[in-house]
Formats: structure tokens, C-alpha cells, sequence
């Protein structure tokens, strides 16, 4: 089974993804993304080559969990107002 190296994680409540570089069996915590930029910027610190790519291009090796791709805010929920 192939795990993408790179895992952006479910969005917190507050907004923002984790973001994970797997290796060698094992997560290594990258930083908390609010953006494309910083994951780009958390790739770039970790010595990916080409992080714009990895992240703007849709490659494999990148693997979002649970929610939309390149999103990194919680809908807020819609009350209706009476």
C-alpha cells in the first residue's frame, strides 16, 4: 500500500491543518498550515526539492485527510436567524 509522504490532516475547529512528514516509519510533526504558503514554507524547512509542485501541483505526494484539498478553515456553521 503506498502512503503519500507528506499528510495535511483533518482541519481543527479553530482552522488550520497539521502537517506531517512521514519517514521511516514514523510522523514527524511539521507544523500546524493555515494556508498553501505554509505548507509550501514547512516543505521547503524539511529539504524538499520543488515544494511549490509537491503542493500546488497535485501530486502523490501529498495525501489530505478527510477534507477539501488546499482548504484549511472549518465551515462555520449557519444559523438561522429568526
Amino acid at each position: 500500500m503506498h502512503h503519500a509522504p507528506v499528510v495535511v490532516h483533518r482541519i481543527f475547529p479553530s482552522g488550520g491543518r497539521q502537517v506531517t512528514l512521514r519517514t521511516a516509519n514514523r510522523e514527524e510533526p511539521l507544523g500546524l498550515a493555515r494556508s498553501d504558503e505554509d505548507l509550501i514554507e514547512f516543505l521547503r524547512r524539511a529539504g524538499m526539492p520543488d515544494p511549490d509542485d509537491v503542493v500546488l501541483g497535485g501530486t502523490e505526494l501529498v495525501e489530505w485527510e478527510s477534507d477539501t484539498p488546499h482548504v484549511y478553515e472549518a465551515d462555520q456553521p449557519t444559523e438561522d436567524l429568526p
